[in-house]
């Protein structure tokens, strides 16, 4: 942790009733190894150790919403300064230099940000269709790489990030923040005592309704093939005609986008992996449908999935429920709840609620009338009561989970260490949502290996 840096923890309470992608040219993109590897030489010659004074310079690669949020995030941490900035659409770059000021250095070509050797660190904010490769090019060019969830595009793309980070030994960080969370840590913590007994069911939830939200973002007025670099965008996949729909409402397409899994449920995962210690599931299926916005998309507004989790090395197994539904703005927006033998545990990033069961002897007046016609005693009747609730709420001045995630990637920069959410972990979180997707869209349970991470069959 950061000298100065108050992360705080929980308070206790009792009661009983409580887009834009940002690549270059189609030409850049296909550079050679030899011209990665050139770049990475240069920068391993202007290597330094980070001390408690240096500044860690970071570049932004895809400058939407996402992108800008985590950027302007990581700023409030100490010592780290925005040199640069890449987008495929003019305007994003015209806003960033507003934000952070002229000098900033903007480009659409993701290479012109790895080759100067003034950057150590990376965020990669596209979409998904280009976080592997961004994020491989990357580490061989020497540079740190914080990479928006979820971590690759499709299931195929995961070992080549993985072995780069190993091949490389760049911090490498996977952007599902709420890992961080007091609330997972906590919730953790709670599990490893047995608050809620032996695990048994896990399941989550994510409810939206309003545009944005639900992926209709806004298009700007002057977009059009001047204004943003089609043919970059469109490189590494299918070509089509410019389609501003497309380049701005990336998520609603498959060519670039990995649906409500990709977009949500991954963060479900990444909270649940890290709270059980469990490396995933090792059979998926899921089903849904597109029910309301019928706006061009090509993935479901609803999505449920089911994932059974095998017992491992001592871990219990358990079952998972995972739902999505764009079409419900009443419900709440999220939550993650673990199920026990002793209990239940609802998880936030700033609050746990634990509820234990609880049980004695019967006096209900109809259960006696009952048991007395059947000739039966009632000494050793049960009967469930409202559970005991445990409220931790994080204390004030908490600066959240997005705000941790950052602090824990430049700590792990300067210190030279590690993460929770490398390449490994952030695979394994991604692999089961991106096969929600392959089970959808085929129609059929698939098993995938967690351990070894392949898909079986």
């Amino acid at each position: 942790m950061k000298k100065g840096y108050n992360r705080r923890g929980f308070l206790k309470n009792l009661s009983l009733a409580t887009g834009g992608v940002l690549t270059g040219s189609a030409l850049a993109q296909q550079a050679s190894a030899a011209y990665i590897e050139q770049i990475r030489r240069e920068n391993d010659q202007e290597k330094k150790r980070y001390t408690a004074n240096d500044n860690i310079n970071i570049a932004l690669i895809g400058a939407g919403g996402m992108g800008t949020s985590d950027t302007t995030t990581a700023l409030k941490v100490p010592g780290v300064k925005v040199v640069a900035v890449c987008d495929l659409y003019d305007g994003r770059l015209n806003e960033a230099k507003k934000k952070w000021g002229n000098e900033l250095f903007t480009t659409k070509h993701y290479k012109d940000i790895l080759s100067r050797p003034d950057i150590d660190a990376v965020i990669i904010g596209t979409p998904d269709h280009w976080h592997k490769q961004i994020s491989v090019d990357a580490m061989a060019a020497g540079k740190h790489v914080y990479c928006e969830k979820p971590m690759v595009h499709s299931v195929e793309e995961g070992p080549a990030v993985i072995a780069a980070q190993k091949k490389y030994g760049k911090v490498f960080q996977v952007g599902s923040q709420g890992l961080a969370s007091l609330g997972n840590e906590k919730a953790r913590e709670l599990l490893k005592e047995g608050a809620i007994g032996k695990l048994n069911y896990a399941e989550g939830f994510w409810a939206r309704r309003a545009p944005v939200e639900v992926w209709q973002y806004p298009i700007p007025d002057d977009a059009s093939e001047k204004t943003v670099d089609w043919d970059t965008y469109v490189s590494n996949t299918t070509k089509r005609p410019f389609d501003k729909m497309r380049f701005f409402r990336w998520r609603n397409y498959r060519d670039y986008g990995t649906g409500m899994a990709g977009d949500l449920f991954v963060h479900l995962f990444s909270s649940l992996h890290f709270i059980t210690g469990s490396v995933g599931p090792d059979h998926v299926y899921a089903t849904g449908g597109l029910r309301f916005w019928n706006d061009g998309r090509e993935v479901p507004d609803v999505l449920l999935g089911t994932f059974d989790y095998a017992e491992n090395a001592g871990l219990p197994g358990f079952n998972l429920s995972l739902r999505c539904n764009f079409v419900d703005g009443t419900s709440g927006t999220t939550y993650l709840r673990l199920i026990g033998s002793e209990g239940a545990m609802d998880v936030e990033w700033d609050r746990i609620t634990v509820r234990r069961n609880k049980s004695f002897e019967s006096n209900d007046p109809f259960m006696l009338a009952q048991m007395a016609k059947a000739g039966k005693g009632l000494d050793n009747r049960k009967k469930m009561l409202p559970p005991e609730t445990f409220v931790y709420q994080a204390e004030e001045g908490y600066k959240g989970a997005h705000y941790d995630h950052f602090n824990n990637f430049f700590n792990a920069i300067r210190n030279n260490s590690t993460v929770v959410e490398d390449a490994v972990f952030g695979y394994r979180a991604a692999a089961p949502a991106l096969i929600c997707n392959d089970s959808y869209f085929s129609h059929k349970p698939i098993q995938w290996d967690p351990v070894n991470m392949k898909v079986i069959g």
